[in-house]
């Protein structure tokens, strides 16, 4: 996707895209499930706060915003159960975070796999892209295929569907490549791409690094995703800047799912063809800079986005401890190819996590003031 002679959009100062949800959104769609008011009456309230959003984060200074996934209860599955193909069901379990459990709903195969375009992100894409003032970017942003991938028996079907895993595997990455075109075609720019893979695949690896034939197994789905995403990305428009995000989970109460340093999938990410690569480093578990390098792989056009403040908690970071950090990580990447963000979203689930709506604000005006700074 990226090429020397392209130069895409390039923010210092960015954001991963959830944010917490008002308490009267919350409350519509609690209304809504229960039957008590209308599809439209939902709208309205979602709409409404969208655009409010959309003004703050103006206000802040960003020049990517999003809708804040407002329209969404999962950052995942309403997006992934209603690509064609697959379908939503009651896994009887639930992901399990440091502390907290998830809801249980999943998504499955029930067929070959397709875009659908007519699936309602498009429709909540136009919406943002009118809500956004001249001069500023709609940022759209869904989740990987790679989640679909050997991850949480949502392949499981495959060769009820399909005479080959490759040929399931083309059809994914097709999926996507005409999902993204769909988006372009509506005026999207900047799409973010986010993935709790390779998280996985850290903790994966690091726990198989004695057992090769076990190990192999997890290198295989890294090689599978990579092949998928690259394949997804190929043949794009050269003005549409794609970005992803390496989330280590995000839930209610400010928990995670995984740990451990990028050193394990820094080759596989190297080789991804994305414009941007949004990374979690706002604690020890996120691992030291070294990766960066190899993540970076001399492309001169790829942005390495870093999450060096916590979307977690309230507390504002000290400026000068993430000004060496900045510059630690120079040492690795040319300054002029970072950025800085919070390390993921306030709000992956419309549960959020534990800080106040003015909390995320400030965290914004800080992470604002240091790009201005250091990065601009």
């Amino acid at each position: 996707m990226t090429t020397t002679e392209t130069k895409k959009l390039n923010y210092h100062f960015d954001q991963v895209g959830s944010y917490l949800r008002p308490e009267n959104l919350k409350k519509a769609r609690e209304q809504y499930a229960q039957g008590e008011i209308a599809h439209d009456d939902l709208l309205k309230v979602q709409h409404d706060e969208i655009k409010n959003l959309v003004d703050e984060q103006v206000k802040v200074c960003l020049s990517a915003v999003t809708d804040g996934e407002f329209n969404r209860s999962w950052w995942h599955l309403d997006f992934l159960g209603q690509l064609g193909g697959f379908e939503f069901y009651d896994q009887n379990d639930s992901y399990k975070f440091h502390g907290q459990k998830t809801r249980s709903t999943n998504v499955r195969l029930n067929g070959k796999v397709h875009a659908n375009l007519d699936h309602p992100f498009f429709k909540d894409f136009e919406y943002l892209k009118s809500v956004t003032p001249e001069g500023v970017e709609p940022k759209q942003t869904i989740p990987s295929p790679s989640l679909i991938i050997n991850r949480d028996h949502r392949s499981d079907l495959w060769s009820k569907y399909y005479d080959s895993w490759s040929d399931f595997l083309d059809d994914l990455a097709q999926a996507y490549h005409d999902t993204l075109q769909k988006f372009y075609d509506l005026g999207a720019r900047y799409v973010q791409i986010d993935d709790t893979t390779w998280a996985y695949l850290i903790a994966q690896l690091n726990g198989h690094a004695d057992n090769p034939e076990e190990r192999a197994k997890f290198e295989k789905t890294a090689a599978d995703d990579v092949y998928v995403i690259n394949k997804a990305l190929a043949g794009l428009p050269e003005d549409l800047k794609l970005a992803t995000h390496v989330c280590r989970g995000n839930f209610i109460k400010s928990t995670y799912l995984f740990e451990g340093g990028y050193e394990p999938i820094a080759k596989y990410l190297g080789q991804l063809n994305y414009d941007a690569f949004f990374l979690e480093y706002d604690n020890d578990r996120s691992g030291g800079f070294e990766p960066l390098k190899e993540i970076y792989n001399n492309r001169q056009n790829v942005e390495i986005v870093l999450g060096l403040l916590t979307s977690k908690s309230a507390d504002l970071e000290d400026v000068d401890e993430v000004v060496a950090r900045i510059d630690e990580a120079a040492n690795y990447v040319p300054k002029s190819n970072l950025a800085l963000s919070t390390q993921c979203g306030f709000s992956s689930t419309e549960e959020g996590n534990i800080l106040t709506i003015p909390d995320q604000w400030k965290k914004l005006a800080l992470i604002k003031h240091i790009a201005d700074e250091q990065l601009a």
